[in-house]
């Protein structure tokens, strides 16, 4: 028997099919204010709570600018609500959104296992709300056991907030029997902050194999029927 009684998986890039959409709806709620932000570096903040990768890019790019009158924690959430506006768009009206292959199958796979199925991100409530709407994965869809998203806790990734939240709330004593799946390198940090049993990388979202490599996941795969081989050998 598995030793993995919780497996988190990330949302976009992971689980749902992202064609750099998050990354444009980023650059374009930047561009609207005036900021330029090379598309190589927003694809390197994707997976952080997503206020939090806005203050990291403009300190990178436009060092000293918080401490100027132009740009200020107000504008930093404007920019923030303008990404959530165009998200909510992207998510209630993309014909070509859909599930990455094999995710709800092996969401069921792990519910016959006995395995509790939980999602995190670094978007806010309303994206995923709209996200999960629009895949029929809300009211009804019983495979999912919990999701939390990085405005429901203290700290966004690499904190392990959200993990902590979801043992708590699932009934996992210890992190020694969760796995953590993403595509990022914040991912991966963020399961090791938790102790996580195994932490995966997952090659279908923002980061390539080399890069995922530099963040040390026990595992890297190409799509999510690898985990259970994984899974089975815990």
């Amino acid at each position: 028997m598995s030793t993995i009684q919780l497996v988190v998986f990330d949302m976009a890039g992971t689980t749902v099919r992202d064609r750099g959409n998050v990354a444009d709806s980023f650059i374009t709620a930047f561009q609207e204010f005036g900021f330029d932000m090379p598309r190589e570096e927003v694809t390197k903040v994707m997976g952080f709570r997503k206020m939090d990768a806005i203050r990291l890019l403009l300190d990178k790019f436009y060092p000293g600018s918080t401490d100027s009158p132009l740009v200020t924690k107000e504008l930093i959430a404007t920019i923030h609500e303008r990404f959530i506006d165009n998200m909510i768009s992207f998510y209630e009206n993309d014909e070509q959104l859909e599930p990455l292959p094999h995710a709800e199958e092996i969401f069921s796979s792990l519910k016959e296992k006995g395995i509790k199925i939980a999602l995190n991100t670094g978007f806010t409530r309303a994206v995923a709300d709209a996200l999960l709407h629009r895949l029929h994965w809300d009211n009804g869809f019983n495979r999912i056991d919990k999701v939390i998203c990085s405005d429901e806790v203290a700290y966004g990734r690499p904190s392990p907030d959200m993990i902590k939240t979801l043992m708590a709330a699932l009934g996992i004593s210890s992190s020694a029997q969760v796995l953590k799946v993403g595509d990022t390198e914040v991912d991966i940090e963020e399961g090791r902050n938790a102790g996580c049993g195994i932490v995966v990388g997952i090659t279908t979202g923002a980061y390539t194999r080399e890069q995922l490599k530099e963040a040390h996941p026990d595992h890297i795969i190409d799509g999510l029927q690898e985990l259970i081989p994984i899974i089975e050998k815990s």
